[in-house]
């Protein structure tokens, strides 16, 4: 692993912000969070205009679904290339591209109403770009930070998003009121010159030289062939499938519960999702130390051990307060547990082929939580909200029970080394 690419102060008082203390992360951080504001800001602008446009929902789930399913489909293609051309590259390009996508939209606002295929379009190609460069995003972390404040710096990294989620509806809010679509999108133009500007100073490694010399669909399977292969790798995707499917989907029926069980589609939604969003923050916050003293398998294992009862008592709150605040301890460890799938695959990845094993954490959540909110929505036209998510968490943890009784000691592969010559 490379050396951080700046010479940082000791740890302070607040170890949970230790990741800040690196001058080349403290600056990523800030300009994903400023690009991640304005892409919120955009689909939320979008959802409006075309529920508006066409009177349609099916029009509005399909423009989300173009943003969100390109993660699935050619996330692996983008954890390939982030192993073999400069990361930083990549990351510029898709970069720019979203960047000329955000102009094209603020245009056609500026000057006409485009159609709902138009901004279905420009939505696949946004998505596609995020694809390509999100695991790149995702694998220069160890270069930016020591070993010791890696698992702080993906959950501060992971809180960013949420904060975004909260910040950025508010934004799109204010934007369209004051000037309209156009305005919105301008704004999301415009925030990813931050990522632009931060990627200018960075000075990130070489990839593998001999990566190239492979085909990049022998490159792919190479990827999925190691996460197989290696053990701690093949239980942290296990875990993280279980969770993704049965845990994940509460984010998708959010405004749905605050709709039809608590008789408030705008205020809860918004009471809710700011509540998912400070439990992801304080998790951010804890996270660091968590894993520092009892290390990523116990913490991995503890907070989806607790997953499930919070999303029982999410999905019994009576009231809307007592469900935000059921939901901010749902935020606080499904955020934890994300996170923790990411920093047993930055630690147990080798650098050459780190793009590729996050790609399939990618692929994963780009397939299996689409897939949990369409089932578990569907469940819940026939028994309830409330009964799908308790249902939910009942399952988990079922299924948590299972793999414990059948494989007890699996989990321990994570603790263990990664087997010399693996890779190759």
């Amino acid at each position: 692993m490379a050396e951080p690419v700046d010479d940082a102060p000791p740890r302070g008082r607040w170890p949970a912000l230790a990741p800040f203390r690196h001058h080349a992360y403290a600056r990523l951080w800030t300009g994903a969070f400023v690009s991640n504001i304005g892409t919120w800001m955009e689909s939320i602008a979008l959802g409006i205009y075309v529920t508006k446009l066409t009177g349609q929902a099916a029009w509005t789930g399909t423009v989300a679904a173009a943003a969100f399913v390109p993660i699935a489909v050619f996330g692996p293609l983008g954890g390939a290339l982030a192993d073999r051309v400069p990361r930083k590259t990549l990351l510029m390009t898709t970069t720019l591209v979203q960047t000329a996508l955000a102009t094209l939209l603020t245009v056609l606002f500026a000057t006409g109403n485009p159609s709902a295929p138009m901004v279905t379009l420009i939505a696949l190609g946004n998505g596609i770009c995020a694809a390509l460069g999100f695991p790149a995003f995702q694998a220069i972390l160890p270069d930016l930070v020591p070993l010791e404040d890696l698992p702080g710096a993906i959950a501060l990294s992971s809180a960013q998003f949420n904060l975004g989620r909260v910040v950025g509806p508010v934004a799109a809010s204010i934007a369209i009121g004051l000037g309209g679509y156009a305005w919105a999108e301008g704004a999301n133009a415009l925030s990813f010159l931050a990522v632009v500007a931060v990627l200018l100073t960075l000075t990130l490694p070489a990839p593998d030289p001999g990566a190239r010399e492979v085909k990049i669909w022998q490159s792919i399977k190479d990827g999925f062939s190691f996460v197989r292969r290696e053990p701690g790798l093949r239980v942290n995707v296990s875990a993280m499938c279980l969770n993704t499917f049965l845990a994940a989907p509460f984010i998708a029926l959010v405004p749905a519960m605050a709709a039809k069980v608590f008789d408030s589609p705008k205020g809860g939604t918004f009471v809710l999702i700011t509540a998912q969003g400070l439990g992801a923050v304080a998790m951010a916050l804890a996270l660091g130390g968590l894993v520092e003293r009892s290390g990523p398998r116990r913490t991995l294992f503890g907070l989806m051990g607790l997953l499930p009862f919070a999303l029982v008592a999410y999905a019994l709150a009576p009231v809307l307060a007592i469900s935000a605040i059921t939901l901010f301890v749902v935020g606080a460890l499904y955020l934890g547990a994300l996170s923790t799938f990411t920093t047993i695959a930055q630690l147990r990845s080798p650098a050459s082929i780190r793009g590729r094993v996050l790609s399939v954490h990618t692929m994963i959540l780009g397939s299996l939580y689409p897939l949990g909110a369409v089932v578990q929505g569907k469940l819940a036209d026939v028994i309830g909200l409330r009964a799908t998510t308790a249902a939910s968490g009942i399952c988990m943890f079922a299924a948590l029970l299972l793999a414990r009784a059948l494989r007890p000691h699996a989990g321990e592969a994570i603790d263990m080394p990664v087997p010399v010559g693996l890779e190759a």
